[in-house]
C-alpha cells in the first residue's frame, strides 16, 4: 500500500482501530437499524465513550481535538460502513449541529449541550432548511421575538436529520438583529415534529419541526444576537468538506464490494474483472476518484494551515456528490440484474448515493458559489 504524505503512522494506527470499532460494534447491527429507521441511543453512547462523537471538538468537555486528518480518517471510515443513512446521521450531530456551541457557545452550554453531545447522552441536529426558503438562509422566515428575558419563536423547518430523535436542535432563525443561532430543548411546549418519509438512508430519522410560541432561554443564544449568518457561513465549509471525505469513504468501500463481486462472478468461462469493456469502466471511474480525493486531501490540508478556502470546500462537494452518484450507478451495473434486487447492498448503496448532489447544498448552489469566486471575485472572510 502506498502510504499519503498527507498522513503519520499515528493516522494510520487511528484507522485500524476505528475500522475495527465499526465492524465490531456498528456493522452487525445496520442492517436492522436500516428496517427499524433509526439508531438505537446504545450506538451513540458507544460512540461517545470513545469519544468519536468529539474527534472535532475541544478536550475540556470530552472531546479528541484531534488533527484535520484523523478527521478526514474518521469520515471516511464512517463512509466505510456503506450505510449513508448512518453515516450522516454522526456527521450532522458532530460537525453541523454541535460546531456551533463548540465554536461560539459559551461555557455554561458547552456544559449544558456540548458535553452529552460528546458523550452520546444527547443528540443534535441543526435546523436551517425551511420549506418555502430551502437553505436561502437570508431569507429565513422561522422568526425569535425578543421578549426581555427569553425569545419566543415561531416557524417550521424541513428535512432536518435527527429531527425525531433529537435532544436539541441548533436553530437558525431571524430576530430584530438578523439571522441569529439558538439551541432548542425539543421537549419544549410548542415544538412538532413529523417524520418524513425518503427514498432512502432509511437509518437516520429525517423530519419537518414546527415551533409555535416556543420560549427560549437567553442564556441559549450562541454568540451574538445577528451574527448567526457569519457563523453559518464559516461552519458550512467543513460541512462541505466532511460531505466529500464521506462520498470518496463510501466510494472505497463500494469499489472493494464490486471487484470482490467480479472476482467471483464468471461469464464465459472467466470471471467479469477480466472482460476487456467492464475493467476499463471501473479503470475510469477509479481514475476520477483518486483526481478528487487529492483535491479533497489537498483542501484538507489548507485548513489544517489556517485558510479559508471556501471555493475549493465548494469543489471538493460538487465534483464528490456528482462523482458520488455516477459511481455508484456504474458499480451497480457490474452486478448485472443482481444489482437491482434487495437482497444485495448495492441497491441500499444506489438509493442512498442519489441524496449526494442535494444534500449540504446542492450541486447547483456550489457551481453558484464558486462562480461567485472564481468569476466575479467575491471573497469571503472568517469569523470564528
Amino acid at each position: 500500500m502506498i502510504k499519503s504524505p498527507y498522513f503519520t503512522e499515528e493516522h494510520y494506527l487511528f484507522k485500524e482501530s476505528l475500522r475495527s470499532f465499526f465492524q465490531k460494534e456498528i456493522n452487525p447491527h445496520l442492517k436492522s437499524w436500516e428496517k427499524q429507521k433509526a439508531i438505537p441511543k446504545s450506538a451513540w453512547k458507544k460512540l461517545g465513550d470513545m469519544g468519536y462523537l468529539g474527534i472535532c471538538h475541544e478536550e475540556e468537555y470530552g472531546g479528541l481535538n484531534a488533527d484535520m486528518f484523523s478527521n478526514v480518517i474518521f469520515n471516511e471510515e464512517l463512509s466505510r460502513t456503506l450505510n449513508s443513512g448512518f453515516a450522516i446521521a454522526i456527521a450532522v450531530h458532530v460537525y453541523m449541529a454541535t460546531n456551533h456551541i463548540s465554536k461560539a457557545g459559551n461555557k455554561s452550554q458547552k456544559e449544558k449541550y456540548l458535553r452529552p453531545a460528546i458523550a452520546g447522552e444527547k443528540i443534535a441536529c441543526l435546523g436551517m432548511s425551511e420549506p418555502q426558503v430551502g437553505s436561502d438562509v437570508k431569507n429565513l422566515k422561522t422568526y425569535a421575538e425578543d421578549k426581555g428575558d427569553h425569545f419566543l419563536v415561531n416557524g417550521s423547518k424541513i428535512f432536518i436529520t435527527n429531527g425525531i430523535y433529537a435532544d436539541f436542535m441548533t436553530l437558525c432563525c431571524n430576530t430584530d438583529e438578523g439571522i441569529s443561532l439558538l439551541i432548542v430543548d425539543l421537549d419544549n411546549k410548542g415544538v412538532t415534529r413529523n417524520a418524513l418519509e425518503k427514498i432512502g438512508w432509511h437509518s437516520s430519522d429525517t423530519a419537518e419541526i414546527f415551533l409555535e410560541d416556543v420560549k427560549v432561554p437567553k442564556e441559549n443564544l450562541i454568540g451574538n444576537k445577528g451574527k448567526g449568518f457569519y457563523y453559518l457561513s464559516e461552519s458550512l465549509q467543513m460541512e462541505r468538506l466532511v460531505l466529500a471525505m464521506n462520498s470518496i469513504g463510501l466510494m472505497d468501500g463500494v469499489w472493494e464490494l464490486t471487484i470482490q463481486y467480479m472476482n467471483e462472478r464468471e461469464a464465459f468461462g472467466k470471471p467479469i474483472s477480466k472482460m476487456q469493456a467492464l475493467r476499463h469502466r471501473m479503470a475510469d471511474i477509479k481514475s476520477e476518484l483518486e483526481a478528487v480525493r487529492q483535491l479533497i486531501y489537498h483542501t484538507a490540508w489548507q485548513i489544517e494551515h489556517g485558510i479559508f478556502a471556501v471555493n475549493a470546500c465548494s469543489m471538493c462537494k460538487l465534483l464528490s456528490a456528482e462523482l458520488h452518484k455516477k459511481f455508484v450507478d456504474e458499480c451497480l451495473q457490474m452486478f448485472g440484474g443482481y444489482g437491482y434486487m434487495e437482497e444485495y447492498p448495492i441497491a441500499q448503496i444506489y438509493r442512498d448515493a442519489r441524496c449526494a448532489p442535494i444534500i449540504g447544498g446542492t450541486s447547483e448552489i456550489m457551481r453558484e458559489i464558486i462562480s461567485k469566486m472564481s468569476i466575479d471575485g467575491q471573497e469571503f472572510k472568517k469569523v470564528y
